[in-house]
């Protein structure tokens, strides 16, 4: 992220409720997949095979798991614990109460029901049959049978490689009385779904997100009744189920745009060329050893970019793009996307739209989502690259640090994690300090110094790894590169 750029940590578990009543629900991690804080390095699953582009309708990849016996009371426990914002282990049950062996049943019966709709439902995605995903949701709810034509044209239009559904775990308390009264039938309950998506020829491994589904069953059928009840603070959506979209592809990206409008083809569009260059400019310094490939998502509104990133409302009204990794648990290799934030974006003219893409395509390619890398480091190399490629003058660059170091403020340090914050107070300065500590070291050392001293701070295992690349690349400390780049600053503001 960069001064008009930003990300956050994504973690909570306070209910969003569409019918105003809260019950507490826990994050649903993948199978194996132990929940952890966005700044955590994991290596690739090897379980998950690599990507290979497969043609959508010919042979789109699908797998949706059965759930039942062990597995499934395995799942109940994990349902029935509290929400605890900072759990990283396993969950522990409200109580030392086991469920009955009808109660066991019923659950096994509501897996195997949910699952065949689930099933359903991805087969007609992968045969592109609109008659009969439909036939999956829930003829009772004319409301959510609309969103529903909307999210398979969606579907339709993104090239996806591979498509997945796999019943999580379920929570028959979940619903209210009130709900379940509207929502009628014998039976109603909410599960929680992982689904999973690879963009042909742009995604490495799939995206996962998990999707609060409300099933129902009438007339001894059940469907889908919903995929928006009950998101936890911090869950995602998937950009397909925010809204329709339009897509847009170049040599190096792709475009999807959530903007309902009829120039919506033609803005996604127009993003395409200043992406493509970002690409290009980014693979000049970092080298070409990269997918070069970038995905932008393009939202119509802030509350979408918030549901896309799993943010609490207003938390990026500041800050003009996110770089993210679209999964659970961010990893090297993990799918990345780059979210814009409307406001901000239709603001920004031509070259400040490519300063960010840049800025932004820049962490794509370093793999910043999963890096052990400080936030100086990332953020400050990232301006390096875009103001590289899209060069501006220093006075209207780091005019906020200039104005501190002019009133005698020079910073006493390298910008710490929390300086990064999209609601710090000093966000701009400590963006502008990062890149030109930076750019110290491109001057001083070479461009070729400053790439390989990221390159080892990043590929380090060691809690020492930023001090250790000090010295083995820099040949200096960091405490000694601080002096300089204060003299440098003080001779840049012209003190």
């Amino acid at each position: 992220m960069s001064r008009l750029t930003g990300a956050g940590e994504q973690r909570g578990a306070e209910v969003i409720d569409e019918h105003g009543d809260t019950v507490p629900l826990p994050m649903i991690p993948s199978d194996g997949d132990p929940q952890e804080s966005f700044d955590h390095v994991q290596e690739p699953d090897p379980q998950r095979p690599p990507f290979a582009p497969i043609l959508k309708k010919v042979a789109l990849g699908l797998a949706v798991c059965l759930v039942a016996g062990a597995g499934y009371a395995g799942l109940q426990h994990i349902a029935n614990a509290p929400a605890d914002p900072n759990a990283r282990g396993g969950h522990q049950p409200p109580s030392a109460t086991s469920s009955t062996p009808d109660q066991a049943q019923a659950g096994v019966q509501r897996a195997v029901a949910g699952e065949a709709v689930l099933q359903k439902m991805a087969d007609a995605v992968v045969h592109d049959d609109r008659t009969e995903f439909l036939n999956t949701i829930d003829p009772n709810t004319p409301t959510f049978r609309t969103s529903a034509r909307t999210i398979f044209s969606n579907l339709s239009t993104l090239p996806l490689g591979t498509f997945q559904l796999r019943y999580v775990s379920d929570d028959e308390g979940a619903l209210t009385p009130d709900r379940q009264a509207q929502l009628g039938g014998t039976q109603s309950w909410l599960a929680q779904v992982e689904v999973s998506w690879q963009l042909s020829g742009f995604d490495v491994t799939p995206a996962r997100e998990t999707l609060p589904v409300t099933f129902v069953t009438r007339d001894g059928k059940t469907y889908a009744a919903s995929f928006s009840e009950r998101f936890a603070a911090g869950q995602r959506r998937p950009v397909w189920a925010l809204g329709a979209i339009e897509i847009a592809k170049g040599k190096h990206s792709l475009v999807v745009s959530l903007d309902a409008g009829s120039d919506a083809k033609s803005e996604a569009k127009s993003y395409v060329s200043v992406a493509d260059k970002a690409v290009e400019s980014v693979s000049k310094v970092w080298g070409k050893k990269w997918r070069q490939k970038v995905i932008i998502f393009l939202p119509a509104k802030q509350a979408q970019m918030e549901g896309i990133l799993g943010a609490k409302p207003n938390t990026y009204t500041q800050i003009a793009a996110v770089t993210m990794a679209e999964l659970d648990t961010p990893a090297v290799g993990a799918p990345v996307r780059i979210v814009a934030n409307p406001k901000l974006f239709e603001e920004l003219g031509k070259q400040g739209r490519r300063i960010v893409l840049t800025h932004e395509t820049t962490h794509v390619a370093s793999n910043a989502t999963a890096s052990p890398v400080p936030l100086w480091l990332a953020e400050g190399f990232a301006d390096y690259v875009a103001f590289t490629a899209v060069p501006v003058q220093d006075d209207s660059a780091a005019k906020e640090l200039f104005k501190a170091v002019h009133a005698g403020h020079v910073p006493a340090g390298l910008p710490t994690p929390e300086a990064f914050a999209a609601s710090a107070t000093e966000l701009p300065q400590a963006y502008e300090s990062a890149w030109l500590a930076c750019r110290l070291i491109a001057e001083r050392e070479g461009q070729d110094k400053l790439v390989a001293f990221y390159r080892a701070v990043h590929a380090s295992k060691s809690s020492t790894g930023l001090a250790d690349a000090f010295k083995s690349v820099l040949g200096m400390t960091e405490a000694e590169f601080v002096v300089q780049w204060q003299k440098y600053l003080e001779r840049l503001a012209g003190d």
